[in-house]
């Protein structure tokens, strides 16, 4: 989209979309500047915004013309609503204190023309005339700085549902995940539905062969890898959100709702913690003996082919407890002589996993990314949402991942319990099964997933400022504790305790 995006003759319903919209996607430091004549309509687009930021549809807004600024303390985003009608001079702006409105939240200003020099570059400014028709106006959106891009993706999202059988519904935010991916539930009569923008991910910079992060762990860059593994997944048994409609290329999607359920969520009482995690656990048997056909077809006719997880995919991810964990600890960059002794430890472990025991690994299955569905029977009653990273690779990786929970604790005794439960269920339907080497690789993948996610809460925390990751930094350091009694673990063993034994790891962290 070039030059400013001109709505003509909105209606009501048009520009109460058009802000539900906005409200998805406001961040702290956000700037939504309103101009437009007396009666233009400012108010009543600056109070759908804030509506929608609360999910209500009647609360008292009132105008800020007199008290200048009102403000609402949403636990998702501070939000404040400015109007400076009455402002004599932009100085006047800063007395409101405009900067710390913006280091905490987002503010919506009416009359942002009269105080433009003390706007922020990145903003995005909305015009409000009269429409051609009586009752409809004329919205004229110009993105300044970033907001361009954001502008541009929030007009093709609407064209996206405008284009479903979703037209007429309402979004309302849906917290996501540690990704670039962004979720709505949209409203629609008694319906409802997932909106997922995914957009293509550019790769970041190179680190390693001329080759990106992504690339080199084969995290999915686009909307695809979800949509393919989505259908396969479905076609097994397993409950995954239907695709309702889709635009491959754009990245997005309409899924069905499985609901709020969230494993992380659940108190553990009724069900019990044990009850969800057995069926999560029953879930992962009945996964290892699906074989689909490759590549796996996509609506488009195009086709993704699983990766492997390859030992390269496996030291890059470990890495990361160096390149980051190992940096907030010792507040020093990790030494090229402990970090080769580091990869050679780890090396030598890989033997362990490779070439045998092969199955689908969706490798996010833990309790965020799984819901309780207790209206199913068997299988069913699990959902699984989060899977388009998914490689093959040793069945004992997604049963670490879900039996030393990153989110939720899972004492010794019960992940002892679920383990041998899977061994058991395992042997069962499977002769060829070897509970000593599944135990071997159950540690050595535990070690290696445990070391990448100490790295990446750093990285969180440290490089995007999301400080609430370094809470759950003592329970998954003492899964690794678990993983590294392993006796077959001994030599990685021994570099943990030189230089990172567990309570230098349970050290707040610098950041």
């Amino acid at each position: 989209m070039s030059g400013p995006w001109v709505i003509q003759d909105a209606g009501l319903e048009d520009v109460l979309k058009l802000a539900a919209f906005i409200a998805l996607g406001l961040k702290p430091g956000d700037v939504v500047a309103l101009n437009g004549e007396l009666g233009a309509g400012k108010t009543t687009f600056a109070r759908a915004v804030i509506l929608s930021l609360l999910d209500q549809d009647q609360e008292d807004i009132p105008s800020p013309t007199f008290a200048l600024v009102q403000s609402y303390d949403h636990a998702r985003l501070p939000l404040a609503h400015i109007d400076c009608y009455r402002m004599i001079g932009a100085d006047e702006m800063q007395e409101i204190g405009l900067d710390d409105i913006l280091t905490r939240g987002a503010a919506l200003i009416e009359w942002a023309e009269r105080v433009e020099t003390e706007l922020p570059e990145d903003r995005l400014e909305i015009a409000i005339a009269d429409g051609a028709r009586e009752d409809a106006r004329t919205l004229t959106l110009v993105g300044r700085g970033l907001w361009q891009a954001r502008l541009v993706r929030i007009k093709a999202m609407i064209e996206f549902c405008e284009g479903s059988p979703w037209a007429a519904a309402k979004p309302v935010f849906l917290q996501g995940d540690a990704s670039s991916r962004a979720y709505a539930r949209l409203h629609m009569d008694d319906e409802t539905a997932i909106l997922m923008d995914s957009p293509s991910r550019p790769d970041g910079p190179p680190v390693r062969d001329g080759k990106s992060y992504s690339t080199l762990v084969h995290l999915a860059e686009d909307v695809k890898p979800f949509v393919a593994v989505a259908n396969a997944l479905e076609q097994a048994g397993l409950t995954v959100p239907r695709i309702l409609s889709h635009d491959l290329e754009k990245g997005f999607l309409v899924c069905e709702d499985l609901g709020d359920r969230v494993f992380t969520s659940e108190p553990g009482e009724d069900p019990s913690l044990e009850e969800l995690y057995l069926a999560a656990t029953d879930v992962l048997v009945a996964l290892r003996g699906f074989v689909p056909e490759e590549p796996l077809a996509l609506p488009d006719g195009s086709s993704h082919t699983v990766p492997g997880f390859s030992r390269e995919v496996m030291e890059i991810e470990a890495e990361l407890i160096l390149d980051w964990f190992y940096l907030a600890i010792h507040d020093a960059d990790c030494p090229d002589k402990v970090r080769s002794d580091f990869l050679t430890a780890f090396s030598g472990l890989f033997p362990l996993v490779e070439s045998c025991d092969e199955a689908w690994v969706l490798r996010d299955y833990h309790s965020p990314n799984l819901l309780w569905l207790p209206e199913g029977e068997g299988l069913v009653r699990v959902g699984v949402i989060d899977f388009q990273d998914a490689l093959i690779g040793h069945a004992a990786y997604d049963l670490v991942s879900l039996l030393q929970d990153a989110r939720r604790d899972i004492a010794g005794d019960l992940e002892g319990r679920l383990y041998a439960h899977y061994c058991e269920t395992r042997a069962r339907v499977d002769s060829k099964f070897d509970a000593q080497d599944f135990s071997a690789a159950y540690a050595l993948l535990g070690a290696q997933r445990n070391s990448k996610i100490l790295g990446i809460f750093a990285r969180l925390a440290k490089r995007d400022g999301k400080h609430g990751y370094l809470a759950h930094i003592p329970r998954v350091s003492a899964y690794l504790e678990r993983n590294l009694a392993h006796p077959e673990l001994g030599s990685l063993r021994t570099w943990f305790d030189e230089h990172l034994p567990r309570e230098l790891r349970l050290k707040p962290l610098g950041i």
